[in-house]
């Protein structure tokens, strides 16, 4: 019994390590400030295939003012989906000047695609509504953007 009970706590120990590896490894991308008039944004930047591929998926929560900025090498159509994402999230697209192109709201765990009205290089995910509670809409401008590699 306390052979199997070591073993047990060996386990769980493991297990919590690992998990909190997986959580730091999410956070682990580079942080942007941005601003969106007078509001203040941290955003994690999501600049590599990898990241951008990886995303928000799996994360329970977010903060309030914080957020995901994609970079694109390319302007293109970027499209995004909710597959293995639990938050919901609003989705600004944004032009180079940093001007909102369109705003959608994702519902997580959906498949359906969500599309800038324009070619863009840059994204921003926020917590559903948060566009929208702070009266921004297209049009308006994202400040601190970085510059595309």
């Amino acid at each position: 019994m306390r052979i199997l009970t070591k073993t047990l706590l060996s386990r769980c120990i493991l297990l919590a390590a690992t998990v909190t590896g997986l959580a730091h490894a999410q956070s682990a991308l580079p942080v942007a400030p941005l601003t969106a008039g007078m509001y203040a944004i941290q955003a994690e930047v999501a600049s590599t295939p990898a990241a951008r591929e990886q995303g928000l998926m799996y994360r329970k929560a977010m903060p309030a003012n914080a957020g995901m900025l994609f970079v694109f090498e390319q302007k293109a159509g970027h499209c995004f989906w909710m597959k293995n994402t639990d938050l919901p999230l609003s989705i600004a697209f944004l032009a180079d000047d940093g001007s909102i192109v369109n705003i959608e709201d994702m519902a997580p765990q959906t498949q359906d695609n969500h599309c800038p009205k324009a070619a863009i290089r840059y994204a921003l995910e926020m917590n559903k509504g948060w566009f929208a509670q702070k009266g921004i809409r297209a049009g308006a401008k994202i400040g601190g953007l970085p510059q595309p590699r």
